[in-house]
């Protein structure tokens, strides 16, 4: 179980979220695969009977997140795609409980590849139409790079509509933090959709 010693970290709070919603054999989505991270913790939390998609569009996050899980001993659990998240739809035809947005760019890599509005806010659709009632959708984002904001703020529209009967919108954020802080928005399914 992870223990947050300090509230500093949104992907720190974020995973005092995920280990109430995740079990093991869940099939869970690393919607944004950087580099391995969160398809690491997924794979370990979802255990030997679960699942773990996990999406980039550079091969450079491929080749990082596959050292890692081989490293792990996680590699079974895991089908990592070079693809598109706004694409997720072609390679899952299963209920998923939990999706995994960080928003951004690959740390280390090139910041001009970033995460875009309009295949961020597809993704989120097609999250909505795999995830289980009661699966949860979390989106990290970083507006501290070019076009960070403007994500955001399509995010933000996109999930304020969203039907309080079908789902429950959270938003968790820092609001004494200079230099952009990221924040985490969850969604969770309340029931078929």
């Amino acid at each position: 179980m992870i223990k947050a010693k300090y509230l500093t970290k949104v992907i720190d709070i974020n995973k005092l979220y995920l280990e109430q919603i995740i079990n093991e054999g869940d099939i869970v989505v690393d919607a944004t695969m950087g580099n391995g991270y969160d398809t690491t913790y997924l794979a370990k939390k979802v255990g030997k009977n679960g699942f773990v998609y996990s999406f980039d569009v550079q091969e450079q996050a491929i080749q990082s997140t596959s050292k890692k899980l081989e490293k792990e001993g996680l590699s079974s659990r895991v089908k990592l795609i070079l693809d598109g998240h706004e694409n997720m739809d072609k390679y899952i035809d299963k209920e998923i409980s939990c999706v995994v947005f960080n928003l951004g760019y690959l740390p280390r890599a090139k910041h001009m590849i970033t995460t875009k509005p309009n295949t961020t806010i597809k993704a989120i659709e097609n999250s909505l139409k795999l995830l289980k009632p009661h699966g949860v959708i979390s989106l990290a984002i970083y507006t501290g790079h070019e076009g960070g904001l403007e994500e955001k703020n399509h995010v933000y529209n996109f999930v304020k509509n969203l039907n309080q009967s079908e789902f429950n919108v959270l938003e968790c954020k820092f609001i004494n933090q200079i230099n952009n802080p990221p924040e985490l928005i969850l969604i969770e399914k309340k029931k078929e959709y």
